[in-house]
């Protein structure tokens, strides 16, 4: 999680990270001016933008499947940043350690067993948010087709358009209208 340009937490890269002011120290490293954010919140603004949220109003939640679960949350196409629901307790455990993506590759799951896992995850999150949409990305949804159809929630769900490319436009896109627009 990245706040007003400091990492917060730091769950899939090296812990010396939490607290570190990243805007500051690619600032200083580049001799440039930056902007930060977190990977799966930029996902979220591209997918709002140009991707499948693109036009929808209410709430959509958009999930990355890769190494952990990222999150973004959006109201009416504005971001709520700083979302982490990954790390939701599930079961006794951070929803991300058995439902990501990499523990399907890692277990060796079916795409069949690991829907499951998902699906029982995205039913909790839509438990507690009631989203008007779900877009799911991240490394897996190249495969959307083969899990996607899988899941059974009253939420509609929808592949991300941008596939796991999202986060890098969501980036261009965050750094155009930080530094041009």
């Amino acid at each position: 999680m990245i706040q007003h340009g400091v990492a917060r937490t730091a769950a899939n890269v090296d812990k010396s990270w939490i607290d570190t002011d990243v805007d500051a120290v690619f600032t200083k490293a580049t001799a440039a001016d930056v902007t930060v954010l977190n990977d799966a919140d930029a996902a979220g603004l591209a997918e709002a933008r140009y991707g499948a949220a693109q036009g929808v109003d209410g709430v959509v939640i958009v999930l990355t499947y890769g190494t952990g679960i990222g999150s973004a949350l959006l109201h009416n196409g504005i971001l709520v940043p700083n979302t982490e629901l990954g790390h939701l307790q599930l079961d006794g455990h951070d929803a991300e350690k058995r439902a990501a993506s990499s523990v399907k590759d890692i277990e060796g799951l079916s795409y069949k067993q690991w829907s499951k896992r998902v699906q029982h995850y995205m039913a909790h999150v839509e438990r507690l948010f009631t989203p008007d949409l779900f877009v799911v990305g991240g490394g897996v949804s190249k495969a959307a087709d083969r899990w996607v159809p899988l899941l059974d929630l009253r939420t509609p769900v929808k592949p991300a358009e941008l596939l796991n490319n999202a986060g890098i436009v969501g980036a261009a896109l965050t750094a155009y209208e930080h530094f041009v627009a």
